[in-house]
């Protein structure tokens, strides 16, 4: 328990992660990896593009790629990853040079883009951090980008929501249906992204500017997920369970916040669907908030 200098007093967040998610989450990345397998290989031109520099099997390639290399870190810190140069990027990988670094060693260090071979790669993947997990301890962390610590739940997350997202590309590319269930979304926020803040973000957040001084409190809060207040002061990234002095206060529906947060979907557009909204004593201060703590 936290005492503060006003007197407040703030419990840190518990751990977002159950039996009941931790089978969530399980079913969860067998059931979308089967669908974008099924759409990548419908797509009726694998080189078509989905970005500005990636085609849909470069795309599919990158997802692939880090489904590979999770059926090492799953086992131990010390296991080899498996697609070449991504050692060596993973301990100083932040959001702000993730692109450059270790996206670009995935993308040269799985050169494959022949659909069934990827796809097969996947799949297999997928099934072999299942059953690497199969008996473990959910929250046994691993060491992730930039040194955080992730629990197993949040690295199986983080494989679900690539991808969600991706998928997502991909299917705007060929004119595809794709759907980020809510319930999914949900197990990202919670299993990923409270669990990375409660466990230790290392350097992923640096951005080699001087801290913002003071504290910044915003409470999230949907039907999907049980609430939580994550906290920026002077810098520093930590978890809560929500109290009354929450400087913002923001609602929001998991599947919008992930295409948010990810720089898909602009933030004036999910409010005017009502997908997000933001109340509280102070919510000027959210636009400073996302500027640190934010996704790639």
């Amino acid at each position: 328990m936290a005492q503060p200098r006003d007197g407040q007093r703030r419990a840190a967040a518990a751990t977002r992660i159950t039996p009941e998610k931790w089978a969530a989450v399980r079913a969860a990345v067998k059931d979308v990896g089967d669908r974008f397998a099924e759409m990548v290989l419908a797509a009726p031109d694998p080189d078509a593009l989905v970005t500005a520099d990636w085609t849909v099997m470069d795309t599919a390639a990158h997802v692939t790629a880090i489904a590979w290399n999770y059926t090492a870190l799953v086992v131990s810190d010390d296991e080899p990853l498996p697609v070449p140069g991504t050692a060596e990027n993973l301990m100083t990988t932040t959001v702000y040079n993730i692109h450059g670094g270790m996206n670009t060693a995935l993308f040269h260090g799985y050169p494959e883009r022949r659909p069934h071979e990827v796809l097969g790669r996947l799949g297999a993947s997928i099934e072999q951090v299942l059953d690497l997990t199969a008996a473990a301890d959910p929250a046994r962390t691993v060491t992730w980008l930039g040194g955080s610590k992730l629990p197993l739940a949040g690295v199986i997350a983080h494989l679900v929501n690539e991808m969600l997202v991706h998928g997502r590309d991909i299917a705007r590319a060929v004119g595809a249906p794709w759907r980020i269930p809510q319930e999914y979304a949900a197990l990202f926020v919670e299993l990923f992204m409270v669990e990375i803040i409660r466990n230790g973000v290392g350097v992923v957040l640096d951005d080699g500017r001087p801290a913002r001084p003071g504290r910044i409190a915003v409470e999230f809060r949907s039907a999907h997920t049980r609430p939580v207040t994550i906290v920026l002061e002077d810098g520093a990234v930590s978890a809560e369970e929500p109290s009354r002095d929450n400087d913002v206060r923001l609602y929001f529906q998991p599947a919008a916040l992930d295409l948010v947060l990810f720089h898909r979907v602009s933030r004036p557009r999910a409010a005017m669907t009502g997908a997000l909204r933001v109340w509280g004593r102070r919510p000027w201060l959210l636009p400073s908030f996302l500027a640190k703590v934010r996704l790639p």
